[in-house]
C-alpha cells in the first residue's frame, strides 16, 4: 500500500479528520523546528513559531487551494512567521549566543560516535560560531535563501515557490551568499575553501 499523501492528508483534514492533520503536523514539524531555529536562532522562540505555523495552517485548511505541495505552502507560514518575529524584536536583541540551538546541533550531527574528542569539539565548536555569526550577517533574503537550500535542502524550485520569488533570483541569491560568505570566513582567519567550508 502506497504511503498516505501530503494532499490526502489535507483533504481529509478539511473533511473533518483530525488525525489526518495531527499525521501531517507530525510529519513535517522537525524539519520545520530546524528550519526556524536556523532562522530566529532561539530553540523558545522556534517552538513558539513552530506550533503557531501549525495553528494557522489549520486554520487557513479550507483556502489551500492545492497549486502547490502543502510542505511548500506550511514551509511559506512557517518563513513569514519567522520573518514577523525578527522584525518584532526589539533592537538589540541579538538572539545568537555560544548556547546557540544551532552550534549544539550542528556538533551533534557531526560528531561520529560517542568517543570524545574535547580538542576537536572546540575547535568545530569556534569554526561554527564564526559560520553562525557569518550567516546573521547577511541581508534578510540572503539569509533566510541560504537556510533554506543549503541547510534545510530545499530545492531551488522550492526555494522558489515558499519564497515566491524566480528560480533564477533563488540561485543568484545562493551564489551571492556563498560569496559573502567565503568573503566573512576568510576576514575572521578561516579558508572556507580549503577546509572543505562552504555551506
Amino acid at each position: 500500500m502506497s504511503k498516505v499523501t501530503d494532499k490526502d492528508l489535507v483533504d481529509r483534514a478539511r473533511a473533518g479528520d483530525t488525525a489526518a492533520f495531527g499525521v501531517l503536523v507530525r510529519r513535517h514539524q522537525p524539519r520545520i523546528y530546524r528550519l526556524v531555529v536556523h532562522m530566529l536562532r532561539n530553540a523558545s522562540d522556534a517552538e513558539d513559531v513552530t506550533q503557531e505555523t501549525f495553528l494557522r495552517a489549520h486554520q487557513a485548511l479550507a483556502r489551500f487551494d492545492g497549486r502547490s505541495e502543502p510542505y511548500t505552502w506550511i514551509y511559506r507560514i512557517a518563513v513569514n512567521l519567522s520573518l514577523n518575529a525578527i522584525r518584532a524584536r526589539k533592537p538589540g536583541r541579538n538572539a545568537g549566543t555560544t548556547d546557540d540551538p544551532r552550534l549544539e546541533a550542528l556538533l551533534q550531527e557531526r560528531r561520529p560516535s560517542a568517543l570524545a574528542d574535547p580538542p576537536g569539539d572546540a575547535e568545530r565548536k569556534r569554526l561554527y560560531v564564526a559560520l553562525c555569526e557569518a550567516i546573521d550577517a547577511l541581508s534578510e533574503t540572503l539569509r533566510t535563501t541560504l537556510i533554506l537550500v543549503c541547510i534545510d535542502g530545499r530545492s531551488h524550485e522550492e526555494a522558489a515557490v515558499i519564497l515566491g520569488a524566480p528560480e533564477g533570483t533563488i540561485a543568484w541569491r545562493i551564489h551571492e551568499a556563498r560569496r559573502k560568505l567565503r568573503e566573512l570566513m576568510t576576514s575572521k582567519g578561516y579558508n572556507p575553501d580549503g577546509a572543505g567550508g562552504e555551506p
